[in-house]
């Protein structure tokens, strides 16, 4: 994923995760609030630290299921 299409997720993720965090207290249930704030961190972080799932080039046959055996 390109780094300004993830710098626009991860804006987007800790807007919407403390939106909800502020919606959870307002809604009776402030002990959830540092569990999303938490868990909105968390996803961003994630999403910088660890690379894409995808397959190496080259191991993908003509099915797409796998190495062709043609």
């Amino acid at each position: 994923m390109p780094n300004d299409v993830k710098a626009m997720v991860s804006a987007a993720a800790l807007v919407l995760g403390i939106a909800f965090a502020f919606w959870e207290r307002w809604y009776g249930q402030p002990h959830l609030f540092w569990l999303v704030i938490g868990f909105s961190v968390f996803a961003v972080v994630a999403m910088w630290v660890f690379p894409e799932a995808g397959v190496p080039k080259g191991t993908v046959g003509k099915d797409g299921k796998g190495q062709s055996r043609s």
